[in-house]
């Protein structure tokens, strides 16, 4: 992030933009908005300029250092490069912000797209690349956020205080989402302005008599790693929760749709190498719930899935504490997805398995036979270390080593590597990757497999 997004207080701040025209006119417009005062300096003025006076003041010459004295922000806004670069020099000397139009290089801070259902302000910033993409963005705001936002939100910001009566946290949060979701705007279409008042004033009367929230455990799926692989109500809990207790293969892109507020809590674990105890996991989930919090269990890929699930469930079971699970998109089917090819064929496999490598003991109880058998399709998780291992046993119960492989490294995600191979070069393979991946055994790419069939044709 090279532009830190931020909102000034206007409020009697000394604006100056320096430029007459419709350049300067833009920029003017969405100035028009604040409370700011507002200075003009060029030679002459634009008719729809001229007809904001005495809102605005115009001095009739190019802008002189004079002119600048408290100003906060500058803009240069001629369109002529040479006058914008001293108007922006004069601007850096007297201590001001600058913006020179158009000139990302040149500038201090960018003027954003900005929806406005005041006081409620969306800024959309594309740190000057993208201006088409910033507008598009506001168009599908516009239609999505109702006129009726800016009444809801200016009423609720005056009835704050009272809202202070109710503790900080889930309860707070429970009274404003009733309110903007549903009380208000029921209100407010029903009768007015003075109906939302009252309805505010019902609704904290309940609340306050509500008893303290009990809190709760979401075993939250986040799938391979792609944010658009959640299902919807994992991204409502995860929006919701006080509490995020996460793995290390969430990706950071999910990790963003948690609130700035939520407490983050890592409790990675990796194969061979530092690891959160899982009893120290079982401590922390107990814990936060019992204070009444809503806890979000964030686990990569299907939480059912080589989870430890049962383990996790089983000590707030213990513990007398409420818990659900949501379920998600599996590494095995995002990585399948990415080849083009189904985990089970008709004609081909009638099962499919799922392992883990991670426990090298429990391995040795795997049928290996089964696993060997021509046709037969395994998805192995976290089997990198091991693919040496893996192979030994497939070959020595007679897998043949032209057993067609892919390895998929951070599947669904923008680094995602594909990998086609033989069960004959897996561990030189697998030591190249350094990301989490998925080992499909008995499974190639789909074009690199149509290829395979058009070779035994020909012969």
């Amino acid at each position: 992030m090279q532009h830190y997004p931020v909102f000034l207080d206007m409020t009697q701040a000394r604006v100056v933009i320096g430029g007459g025209g419709e350049i300067a006119l833009a920029k003017l417009r969405l100035l028009l908005k604040t409370d700011a005062k507002i200075t003009l300096c060029a030679p002459g003025f634009a008719p729809e300029i001229e007809a904001h006076r005495p809102r605005v003041t115009l001095v009739r010459r190019p802008l002189l250092g004079c002119d600048l004295h408290g100003a906060r922000l500058v803009y240069a806004a001629t369109g002529d490069a040479t006058e914008d670069a001293r108007i922006a020099a004069l601007g850096r000397k007297s201590g001001a912000l600058v913006n020179v139009v158009d000139n990302l290089d040149a500038s201090d801070f960018l003027t954003p797209a900005i929806v406005d259902r005041a006081p409620v302000v969306v800024a959309i910033g594309t740190e000057g690349a993208a201006p088409v993409l910033a507008r598009k963005i506001k168009a599908h705001l516009e239609e999505v956020l109702p006129a009726s936002l800016g009444i809801l939100t200016r009423i609720g910001k005056g009835f704050r205080a009272m809202a202070e009566h109710l503790p900080q946290g889930t309860r707070r949060r429970a009274f404003w989402a009733e309110y903007y979701d549903t009380a208000g705007p029921r209100a407010l279409e029903q009768g007015g302005e003075k109906q939302v008042e009252q309805a505010l004033d019902a609704l904290l009367a309940r609340h306050l008599r509500a008893a303290p929230p009990e809190g709760h455990v979401d075993f939250v799926s986040a799938g391979p790693g792609d944010p658009e692989l959640l299902t919807l109500k994992a991204r409502k809990l995860i929006d919701r929760a006080d509490v995020v207790i996460y793995d290390r293969l969430v990706s950071p892109e999910i990790l963003e749709l948690a609130r700035r507020e939520a407490v983050m809590i890592s409790v990675g674990k990796e194969g061979f190498g530092p690891s959160t105890p899982q009893s120290e996991i079982h401590r922390l989930m107990i814990h936060h719930a019992q204070t009444g919090a809503h806890v979000v269990r964030l686990k990569g890929g299907d939480a059912s899935v080589f989870g430890r699930l049962d383990e996790e469930t089983d000590a707030l079971d213990t513990a007398r504490i409420r818990w659900q699970v949501i379920p998600g998109v599996t590494s095995a089917s995002s990585a399948a997805a990415s080849i083009g090819q189904s985990l089970t064929r008709r004609g081909r496999n009638q099962s499919l398995r799922l392992v883990t490598a991670h426990d090298m003991q429990g391995y040795a109880d795997q049928d290996w036979r089964a696993l060997a058998a021509p046709g037969a399709i395994t998805a192995v998780y976290m089997g990198k270390r091991a693919a040496r291992f893996v192979q030994g046993r497939l070959l020595m119960h007679g897998a043949s080593p032209e057993t067609p492989v892919t390895l998929v490294e951070n599947a669904s995600r923008a680094d995602q590597q594909i990998v086609p191979t033989t069960l004959a070069h897996l561990p030189r393979q697998a030591a190249a990757l350094a990301g989490p991946a998925i080992i499909l055994l008995g499974l190639a790419p789909r074009a690199t497999e149509q290829s395979f069939e058009l070779q035994e044709q020909a012969l």
